[in-house]
């Protein structure tokens, strides 16, 4: 079991998304969080849509690192959302978020996460993706969802697991958690890898 593998390790999640910090519980897997430095998001120019999250994810435990004690196993994760050819980031205001929305509606985008697991001694990287196919939403639709869940800490302009999600998601291909900001099946196999 891994709980026994990681026995030696401290386990740290450096991150304040508290779906990730819940998708973390469900693991089992007893851990820390501390709250990742603020770093800026941005990335080089000619980065694939795989390698952008997982360049993120990297800078993240970077930005942690030097403060964490031997014996850890630093988790970091990113995840962007890649609609026709681009990212789409977190919406800047309401009328963003609406458009993010209208963009989204009624094609598929893709929701790539990367994770970075480091200790003093090495780091390992992964991604996942997922393609998610939303139906056409109607203005209504889009401004209510707004209104009411206030999506704009969301890469996309919104949470898969939320009224948006039940109404206008036809069909996922790949991991749902991965769309809610972390592969935790996948994570669960990379972990095995790092530890053993």
């Amino acid at each position: 079991m891994i709980k026994e593998l990681l026995k030696d390790y401290r386990v740290v999640l450096a991150s304040q998304s508290p779906r990730r910090q819940n998708l973390m519980k469900e693991l089992k897997i007893e851990f820390e969080i501390v709250l990742n430095h603020t770093v800026e998001e941005t990335y080089p120019s000619g980065l694939s849509k795989e390698q952008i999250p997982v360049y993120l994810a990297i800078l993240k435990a970077h930005s942690v690192m030097p403060e964490v004690p031997d014996k850890t196993l630093l988790i970091t994760a990113d995840t962007i959302v890649w609609h026709k050819e681009g990212v789409v980031n977190k919406p800047a205001d309401y009328e963003d978020a609406v458009y993010i929305l209208s963009q989204l509606s009624g094609s598929m985008h893709e929701v790539i996460t990367g994770v970075c697991l480091s200790t003093k001694q090495k780091e390992h990287t992964f991604h996942a993706s997922t393609h998610v196919y939303f139906s056409e939403l109607t203005n209504d639709e889009i401004r209510y969802y707004i209104d009411t869940y206030q999506p704009f800490d969301k890469a996309g302009a919104y949470g898969i697991q939320e009224w948006i999600g039940y109404i206008g998601i036809e069909r996922i291909e790949g991991s749902y958690f991965n769309v809610m900001g972390l592969p935790v099946q996948r994570l669960y196999k990379e972990l095995k890898k790092v530890i053993m």
